[in-house]
Order: C-alpha cells, then structure tokens, then sequence
C-alpha cells in the first residue's frame, strides 16, 4: 500500500491531459479555440485546476551572462476543481484570447529563425506530479505589422532572425515581461553605415508603437553604437501612409544627423 501511495504521488497511472487546437494559427490580440481532453488514471484524482498559457523561449542577462528560458504568458484558468474516477473522459472546451503583445512566429508562410511558441496546458492533481501538454503555435502578424515589415522588406532589408528579450525598453508602455527583436540584414543603400536593423512592436488594441533600432557600423577611430528611432502607428489609418517612403526618409535623416549618410 505505502508503495502504491508512493507510484500515485509521482504521478505513475494518474490522469493524462491532451489539447486539440481547432487551428494552431492566430493574430496578437485574437484567440486560440480548442478542446483539452482529460482522463483518469488508474485511480481516482482529485483535479485542482486545469490552466493554459502561452510559451516562448526568452533571453536573458544576468550581470555579464546571458542564457535562454522559457517564459509562460497569458495564463488563464480553465476550470476549478473536480474529481475524476478511474478512465473517465472529461473534456473541456476553451477559448483562449492572445495577448496583444505576443511575439511573432511566422511571416508570409515562413517561421521566424530563433522563435519558438507553444500553448501550454497543465493539470494540477492534488498531491501528485502534474500532469502538462505542449502545442505548437504559428503566430502571424497583424496587417498594422504586416505593412510595416512589407515596407522594410520593399527597401532592401532581408530577414535575418528573431529572439525575444527579457525586460523593458526605455519610454514604451508595456505589459509584458519581454520584448520581440525582429533582425533585418541591411538593404544596399544603408550597407556602408549600419550592420543591421532591428525592429521591435509594442502592440495594444489601438495601435502599435514601433522601436527600430540601427546597430552602427564603426569607422577605424569610432566605436559603432546603436541608434533608437520610436513611433506609433494606428491601425484605423495604418493603411493611409506609403510605409516604404516613410520608412526610407526616416532612416536617411537619423543616419545624416549622426554623419552616417552622404
């Protein structure tokens, strides 16, 4: 008996949890729609809670180090507490919103190298292990975002990667604990006086503000530094500016200002 009690509270013949995704794909600000799937052991279970949330991997410095984890996002509780007997099926329907400042994973069909997104489920058993399910997700841009990466891309730039970054950036309004860097390798006309281009969303339900960061190319006697240029974009009138001029202008004239660009 003692090692029977022993099995059960390391979760040997306790409940399995599985989520079925209607679709995996949505938008920052939509909704992920699904079922979990949740049956008994072979034993009774006292279910505490079953939760979801979203998980990405991070980076993060610590003093002159810096390594990767996994940030879970957007949880939400999906049902209180109930018990479930020996083989029994219970399934539970959900509709999970999506924070409006979840990162990107997928552009034009393509998955973003360096990003990595999952819905977690997780199923908490009254004194045993819990029991976890992993789904991936494809997170697209929405056509706010969209515009502005066409633009980028219509000048030049190609995509390089993307990775998410612990903390908060200087001056921006923020929810969450991390932010996306988006990398661009520099288009032809920008090549002599930048490495790269990174571009960063801040997301809510009115607009986008949008951090484009230039990592500076260093001459033999200067150090290259970075840039920082912010904006905010509505998405009501996102679509009635030529994003591709406005985005070549504003780089001409930060890299003249710092005498980067004849």
């Amino acid at each position: 008996m003692v090692f029977k009690r022993l099995m059960q509270a390391m979760g040997v013949g306790g409940p399995s949890v599985e989520t079925v995704l209607t679709n995996p794909n949505c938008r920052p600000g939509g909704h992920l729609e699904g079922r979990i799937q949740v049956v008994g052991g072979d034993h009774p279970a006292d279910v505490s809670y079953v939760a979801l949330g979203l998980v990405t991997r991070v980076e993060v410095e610590s003093g002159d180090s810096q390594y990767d984890a996994n940030q879970e996002f957007g949880r939400r509780q999906v049902t209180g507490s109930f018990r479930l007997e020996p083989g029994q099926r219970h399934d539970i329907p959900f509709r999970f919103d999506v924070p409006w400042e979840t990162p990107l994973t997928d552009l034009y069909g393509q998955h973003l190298h360096g990003m990595t997104m999952g819905l977690r489920t997780e199923l908490e058993v009254a004194r045993a292990v819990d029991s976890t399910d992993l789904d991936a997700v494809a997170v697209h841009p929405l056509p706010t975002q969209e515009r502005l990466l066409e633009a980028l891309l219509r000048l030049g730039f190609r995509f390089a990667r993307a990775d998410v970054e612990r903390g908060h950036i200087y001056g921006v309004r923020q929810s969450l604990p991390f932010y996306q860097e988006i990398e661009f390798h520099p288009a032809p006309q920008y090549a002599r006086a930048i490495n790269q281009l990174e571009v960063t969303f801040i997301t809510d339900p009115q607009q986008v503000q949008v951090v484009l960061e230039m990592d500076k190319r260093g001459g033999l006697f200067t150090e290259g530094r970075d840039a920082f240029g912010r904006f905010t974009v509505d998405h009501a009138t996102a679509d009635r500016t030529d994003w591709t001029a406005q985005l070549d202008a504003w780089l001409r004239q930060s890299l003249h200002r710092r005498g980067l660009f004849s």
